[in-house]
């Protein structure tokens, strides 16, 4: 039994085009069980997109929605709750601004997610919802989320994420940035089609020569594209929607305003809106693949949360796969720059072996892991640009990646363990290693002199270093070498950076050879 548990908790997810909070009781096995969900329009996501930022009336709407979901939250006495915010809120230049008066207003704290960290919440979601998940990754698979703002493709094949790409030309970006062009052509679904096709060609001969057999929607109002598919007959009750069917569908509200979508079948304007963009992105993306449809998983960015809350609380398999699949997404990045993979590979064994020898050192724990292993997979992807001070180059590629589940933060603090894997050490009068929150200065710091360590055993992009092991007789370190090779090289590489390692742990690091 899991101390604490069961609790109440609450999802909030402040979106561009709709606000919905979701209140559920978890229990002592980390089991979920929706009680509430709640949801009503706002204009934050067409202020955004239209004009860069949120208009006053819409942040005092915002905050009053709000305040009434704290007032539920108050009736259910929940104390944990997970709060963030999309693109409508992460792209308004007067953002800061809006958070505050949430805060204030509304007594909720909200954390404004980037594209990545939406992405791995929803994939997240995703996992629990189908049961032929595992089967679907290994005959291939695409998801396409939809968002107000921006869309996700995310690639599984043989089991294994291929790669994750996020597109600027989400459904109501569309509709906004089009908006004007609608009312001078009597062929705006047309419009749609060739801009969508503008923002998503270069993935096509990425996706098409894999041959997916299955294609999964999110997000773009994909319940109610299965509910109007239902309504005229076109699939069954099963969360399936076949590719004749969205043909059909597509052929159909093509030819109907907004309004007519509205009065026909009676959805809100804002649902109505979005219909063409959601409907010309997804048929689209099927044509890349050889599925016979798209599958309707009914889960939502609260489920995501959700099961988010419970990784965090408890040890769940969930947790683990999805850690696998951040380092794929990694490894993708890594041939697309075209680095050295047995060197990043090597480097990222050793970086991970005196990571978890030395704990009693560094007193960090698998959050810190990660990013010390994402950051020597990725430490020379720099030489992309420039073999001169790559370190350099490596740092501001990473930092404006878009990688599973990490914040800009966390970016940014991989980006500066990656800029000190070599010579350089940090100092203040790097501006980069500067704005680091003091903790974060700490920690990149430690994780950088264990990867400049780990480099330094593999200097020659050999392997000639198999394993380490570590002991620690009294104030020394040593590092016992398994190898049959000589390692000058590597053994005055290692020495060469002993200084920085002893400055930051307290103990110096020293060469045993074990053969």
């Amino acid at each position: 039994m899991k101390k604490g548990f069961p609790k109440t908790v609450a999802a909030i997810d402040v979106g561009s085009n709709f606000l919905r909070m979701m209140i559920a009781d978890i229990n002592s096995e980390g089991k979920v069980r929706q009680l509430e969900d709640v949801f009503k329009p706002t204009r934050i996501g067409r202020d955004t997109f239209a004009s860069g930022e949120i208009s006053l009336p819409s942040v005092r709407d915002l905050c009053d929605t709000l305040r009434g979901f704290r007032r539920l939250m108050s009736d259910y006495q929940i104390k944990e709750y997970r709060a963030v915010a999309t693109s409508g809120i992460r792209e308004a230049y007067n953002r800061l601004y809006v958070l505050e008066q949430i805060r204030v207003r509304a007594d909720l704290e909200v954390e404004v997610v980037n594209n990545a960290e939406e992405r791995f919440i929803m994939l997240k979601a995703l996992r629990d919802s189908l049961p032929d998940v595992p089967n679907m990754r290994h005959e291939g698979l695409l998801v396409v989320n939809i968002g107000m703002g921006a869309l996700e493709a995310t690639v599984y094949n043989q089991g294994v994420l291929q790669f994750s790409e996020h597109i600027k030309a989400g459904s109501l970006r569309l509709r906004e940035i089009l908006a004007d062009l609608e009312k001078t052509t009597l062929d705006f679904p047309g419009i749609v089609e060739e801009y969508v096709e503008s923002k998503i060609y270069l993935l096509e001969p990425l996706i098409k020569p894999l041959q997916l057999k299955n294609v999964v929607g999110l997000g773009g109002e994909l319940s109610s594209l299965l509910s109007l598919c239902r309504r005229e007959k076109l699939c069954g009750k099963q969360d399936h929607i076949p590719s004749p069917a969205l043909a059909k569908l597509y052929s159909k509200i093509r030819r109907m305003t907004v309004e007519q979508l509205i009065e026909t079948y009676d959805l809100h304007r804002n649902e109505a809106e979005i219909l063409l963009p959601s409907l010309v992105i997804f048929k689209r993306f099927l044509e890349f693949t050889e599925a016979s449809g798209i599958y309707v998983p009914m889960i939502t960015l609260r489920h995501g949360i959700l099961a988010n809350m419970v990784d965090e609380w408890f040890d769940t398999q969930r947790k683990y796969d999805f850690a696998n699949d951040i380092i794929s997404s990694v490894w993708y990045l890594i041939r697309k720059y075209g680095s050295d993979e047995q060197h990043a590979a090597h480097v990222a064994n050793l970086a991970l072996s005196i990571f978890d020898q030395t704990k009693s050192l560094h007193k960090m724990g698998a959050r810190e892991r990660l990013h010390l292993q994402i950051a020597s997979i990725m430490h020379d992807i720099g030489k992309f640009i420039n073999l001169t001070q790559h370190e350099k180059h490596s740092s501001s590629i990473i930092r404006y990646q878009e990688i599973l589940s990490l914040s800009k933060r966390e970016l940014s603090i991989i980006a500066n363990i990656s800029r000190y894997h070599s010579e350089r050490v940090p100092t203040y009068n790097d501006a980069r290693f500067r704005a680091l929150k003091d903790e974060d200065k700490t920690k990149v710091s430690k994780l950088a002199a264990i990867l400049k360590l780990a480099d330094a055993l593999d200097i020659t992009h050999k392997q000639k270093v198999r394993a380490v092991e570590i002991t620690r007789p009294g104030d020394r370190l040593d590092f016992n070498l398994f190898t049959h090779q000589e390692i000058l090289l590597e053994t005055w590489s290692f020495d060469s950076h002993c200084d920085f390692f002893e400055e930051v742990m307290g103990i110096r690091p020293a060469i045993k050879y074990r053969g």
